[in-house]
């Protein structure tokens, strides 16, 4: 039964997709059924990843290729800032997140993440640096933290980055490929790390009082592209991609295990084949939700905060790549009672969501010619 229910519901999910695929301009807005309604605020970006907003509302946005920009508010293209160091723009690596200092309207310091190549340039591992903005670039640029293991896997280089309530900045990691790295606390794979804004390590972190894992916070994770406090509680939720039916949100817990890749209800891509020990295992823990049978792939992800969308504030928003949406998650407590997937229309992937000083949610789109899209209602 389990079976035959897993293919049935894989055979809806094609259907679905094809049907969206095939539909007309007219079929799609109704496919829209929330009443949202997608606005373009800026287009012919390459691959935008992620967006923050400026105090005077304008955007910093970066490009995977290795590019950042200021957009401004109706949506013209600065062009691209010196001083972004070279990034290796393969497969999911490149230019990736970005984030303001809590203190920007004084200190104007920006954090970002990127792929940071060898010198032979063969061979990447994720790293975070910061710079000063000016109109015309990044000056006083210096990388912060750097995974010390170069691999020419393109895969799973994670990254977000998040201040807490402390100032301290946390940086998402993902596996690298090298998936047994992630249950060992000395490696920077698969990992969430907290660091001071300069790159060292708290000593208030879980494993400080080992050098090679002081900067660790949680460990287990393949590839984390979403944080986000909840604005009621300050509890920290994340959502990584899994393998196949295994993408994940999680509550995450100072120094805790999220399992990966010892315990996943996900399977291997190309055979669906068992991963591990199972789905649960004593010391590590579970997801408030798993994607299955087809992964997500969730990326980006806010709580709502404003009254822009009657009903929904303080709810989870989260992108989807290969969902080609924005899925709106209602919390009671820590147990998800209610998702909806939203501007299904688009038939775009969805990089980055966050929510703008309008009040509206904001997000990039993973195309050659990627935009920035406004949800209004």
């Amino acid at each position: 039964m389990a079976l035959r229910k897993r293919l049935v519901l894989g055979a809806v999910v094609l259907l679905t997709a094809a049907v969206a695929v095939w539909a007309t301009p007219k079929v799609l807005r109704r496919l829209d059924m929330q009443g949202l309604k997608p606005v373009t605020v800026a287009s012919g970006l390459e691959n935008p990843w992620a967006l923050a907003f400026l105090p005077d509302g304008r955007m910093l946005v970066t490009e995977k290729p290795g590019r950042m920009r200021i957009v401004t508010a109706d949506g013209r293209l600065g062009e691209p800032l010196t001083g972004v160091p070279p990034v290796w723009d393969k497969g999911e690596g490149g230019l990736m997140d970005v984030l303001l200092d809590p203190g920007f309207a004084s200190n104007r310091t920006v954090y970002w993440t990127y792929s940071e190549p060898d010198a032979a340039g063969t061979a990447a591992s994720t790293a975070v640096a910061r710079g000063r903005l000016d109109e015309r670039g990044l000056a006083d640029v210096q990388v912060i933290f750097r995974q010390p293991v170069k691999s020419d896997d393109p895969t799973h280089f994670g990254s977000r980055l998040l201040f807490d309530r402390d100032g301290m900045l946390l940086v998402s990691l993902g596996d690298r490929g090298r998936r047994a790295d992630a249950q060992r606390p000395e490696s920077p794979h698969g990992k969430i790390l907290r660091l001071r804004p300069d790159g060292s390590a708290p000593a208030d972190n879980p494993f400080a009082a080992d050098a090679a894992a002081a900067p660790v916070w949680t460990i287990g994770h393949r590839n984390v592209q979403g944080m986000a406090f909840h604005p009621a509680t300050g509890e920290l939720w994340a959502h990584e991609h899994g393998p196949q039916g295994g993408d994940e949100l999680n509550l995450i817990v100072k120094g805790h295990n999220y399992g990966w890749p010892v315990i996943t209800y996900g399977t291997e891509y190309s055979s669906s084949a068992k991963i591990g020990e199972g789905t649960a295992k004593d010391g590590m823990d579970q997801p408030a939700t798993w994607w299955a049978p087809i992964s997500v792939a969730p990326s980006g992800m806010v709580f709502l905060t404003s009254d822009r969308y009657p009903g929904w504030k303080g709810q989870m928003f989260i992108g989807n790549l290969r969902g080609q949406a924005l899925v709106r998650i209602r919390l009671d407590g820590h147990k998800v009672v209610e998702q909806q997937r939203l501007v299904t229309g688009l038939l775009e992937r969805v990089r980055d969501v966050r929510q703008g000083p309008d009040g509206w949610l904001y997000i990039t789109t993973k195309n050659p010619d990627g935009r920035i899209i406004r949800i209004e209602r």
